[in-house]
């Protein structure tokens, strides 16, 4: 699991967007904000990602699978 909590957009997407680029066909993103959690999911939807996010308290985490 990518652990992005604390870092600013667009570093969660930038994160991310390694392990895309290494071919991960499973991927899930730890995040505590909206905002990242809407520009991550967003991402990996534009790559090709199945995304489904769930909620623990204010942090949020988005599963993907290609």
């Amino acid at each position: 699991m990518l652990d992005t909590r604390g870092y600013a957009c667009p570093e969660p997407v930038i994160m991310t967007k390694g392990l895309v680029d290494k071919g991960e066909k499973k991927i899930e993103v730890l995040v505590d904000t909206t905002v990242a959690k809407e520009n991550v999911s967003r991402f990996l939807i534009s790559n090709g990602y199945k995304v489904t996010v769930s909620e623990n308290d204010d942090e949020f985490t988005i599963s993907a699978m290609k």
